[in-house]
């Protein structure tokens, strides 16, 4: 149930959403919600500008963005909010696994088209999943950190510590257990600490600086985000450790501040390109919008790369 608060502001957020509650016929065939996770992280920001711009580009359509600020109740009010403007299409960025299966459960019955989008739910309660491997992007950087760790010592052997983001959620969940997948095999490769940030830089650089007091030799930081990972780095870089290890991390954004750019400035030694999602979304949801008879798949998956500073060089 959407709680008082949320059921107070529910007739300003239909009357915002729906062309201002003005007489004037809207200039929109289509309604599209978009339930974004969390506005706050550079990845989410991205997403939302690649969100913006693409549907933009159909004047038709208007869509709607809402932010749940990490916060699953607040998303779950959001999505019920989003019900009841009875949009065209629903693209939801989970927060969290569990809590919003029920809520994206009542979309799909209210017969609402529904992206799921990265991230997955427990139950299967949308149109379609588009999805990146997690845990094959976790393989990719558990093996380069072996890489490294031989050239470095002539074996496979050294101290890792990890970063990790939001508990539960399935990028994390996948991004560690595709690591573990090849560090397990190497038996002189140890990790000595892991510590929940929760995908934030300040929250990492907080959780690295209790690390460096306590550990005396780490070889490499895994940060399951880029902004973890250089939270970490710049936590090292305060106590002049920097150059003692290397910081490996995931997201791959472009741009001047995004995980390629960190690559090729050496303050990480590698990331993944973690891609958006929202170019196949807006593709499958706009043949949802306009086509009756699409059929489209249950799961899409995109690939995803290894950055590394010779293939930085060549990335924008």
């Amino acid at each position: 149930m959407i709680s008082r608060k949320w059921f107070g502001a529910l007739p300003a957020l239909l009357c915002l959403a729906v062309a201002g509650c003005t007489s004037q016929p809207s200039p929109y065939k289509y309604t599209v919600v978009f339930s974004q996770c969390n506005n706050s992280e550079p990845y989410r920001a991205a997403q939302n500008n690649a969100m913006k711009k693409l549907w933009s580009e159909q004047p038709d359509v208007h869509l709607v963005v809402m932010d749940a600020q990490q916060d699953s109740v607040r998303q779950i009010a959001q999505i019920e909010t989003a019900i009841r403007m009875k949009p065209q299409l629903l693209i939801v960025a989970p927060n969290e696994r569990a809590p919003l299966t029920e809520v994206m459960k009542q979309a799909v019955e209210a017969s609402i088209p529904v992206i799921c989008m990265e991230r997955d739910i427990v139950e299967p309660n949308y149109t379609s999943w588009i999805r990146v491997d997690n845990r094959a992007i976790g393989r990719m950087i558990g093996q380069f950190v072996v890489e490294a760790l031989t050239k470095k010592y002539g074996e496979p052997r050294g101290n890792i510590v990890e970063i990790a983001g939001l508990k539960g959620v399935e990028a994390e969940t996948n991004r560690k257990l595709g690591a573990h997948d090849i560090w397990d095999t190497y038996p002189k490769i140890k990790v000595v600490t892991e510590s929940v940030a929760n995908w934030s830089q300040s929250l990492a650089k907080d959780r690295m600086t209790e690390i460096l007091s306590a550990v005396p030799q780490i070889d490499v930081v895994f940060g399951r985000s880029d902004p973890m990972a250089i939270g970490a780095y710049l936590a090292a870089r305060e106590r002049g450790r920097e150059n003692e290890m290397i910081f490996v991390g995931i997201d791959g954004l472009s741009g001047p501040s995004g995980g390629i750019s960190q690559v090729k400035e050496g303050l990480l030694a590698a990331t993944c390109v973690y891609p958006l999602c929202v170019d196949k979304a807006v593709e499958i949801g706009s043949q949802i919008l306009r086509d009756p008879g699409f059929k489209p798949d249950k799961i899409y998956t995109i690939s995803s790369r290894l950055i590394t500073p010779e293939s930085a060089a060549n990335s924008p």
